[in-house]
């Protein structure tokens, strides 16, 4: 990070326990450093054990990462940047429209038959990735499942998350693939208007949808960061941690402004 992006990052995060009277031990690592570590893992795609010597050893920033998905921290982060970031755009803090997809990649050998599937339509034998994002493109929700969980089914649970968490929420755009029931459902149990945004039988080609691109540039972001190119992550929580650290990344960034050129 610059010293910029610091100062946008280290307010946002979380108070450790000891610093509020709660017990504990004093961090042994700057957070700043650990920090650096996980961005640099999540980017580059390296193993945990490859982690270069000029960050702190990579068992602390395992168990630092390890602690933070557990206890809901890094999404705690990653909401405040969110917040952050909307506000700096000068929209309101909790979203009133968002739109809901999903993504199947291939998982590594790592990764067990008990959370992996084979995605018929894709041809894919892996994970899914569940994504809700606002009309910024900025994620509001995120859920792991093997790739064989159909759209729909995963929505079901995804959006009542969602909902629950964002109360202003009112309209969901999504493409053809949560039509039927979820329609209905959606409405009676969550009071949100899911919008199915269809491509046209005429159109021939590359077209851009309305709103439905919005979620897919998110995608393309997640294809970008090396180690979500693929799944590598034995429990699918520690897969949606990794979304949310490569999301903290980008509001980080546009938080901080252009970073100086180099001489």
């Amino acid at each position: 990070m610059t010293d910029a992006e610091w100062a946008q990052v280290r307010p946002l995060l979380p108070v450790p326990g000891w610093m509020r009277g709660r017990g504990g031990q004093p961090e042994g690592y700057c957070h700043r450093a650990v920090l650096d570590a996980i961005r640099y893992l999540v980017d580059n795609g390296i193993k945990w054990r490859a982690m270069p010597v000029d960050f702190p050893p990579w068992d602390r920033v395992y168990a630092f990462f390890r602690r933070w998905r557990d206890h809901g921290l890094v999404k705690e982060f990653h909401d405040r940047l969110r917040a952050r970031m909307r506000e700096k755009l000068g929209r309101d803090v909790e979203p009133s429209a968002g739109v809901i997809d999903s993504q199947s990649v291939k998982a590594d050998a790592v990764v067990g038959a008990d959370s992996r599937g084979f995605d018929g339509g894709k041809l894919i034998n892996g994970r899914k990735r569940h994504v809700v994002v606002d009309t910024l493109g900025l994620l509001l929700g995120v859920m792991v499942t093997s790739a064989d969980i159909g759209d729909r089914t995963a929505a079901q649970v995804l959006l009542a998350r969602v909902a629950d968490a964002h109360h202003r929420l009112a309209l969901i755009w999504a493409d053809g693939g949560y039509t039927g029931s979820l329609v209905e459902h959606c409405l009676a149990s969550f009071a949100l208007v899911l919008a199915i945004v269809k491509r046209s039988d005429d159109q021939k080609g590359f077209v851009v949808l309305p709103k439905r691109w919005i979620v897919e540039r998110l995608f393309a972001h997640l294809m970008r960061t090396r180690r979500l190119a693929r799944d590598y992550e034995r429990r699918t929580t520690s897969a949606e941690a990794m979304i949310l650290w490569s999301m903290t990344m980008v509001m980080s960034r546009r938080l901080a402004g252009p970073r100086p050129a180099r001489a």
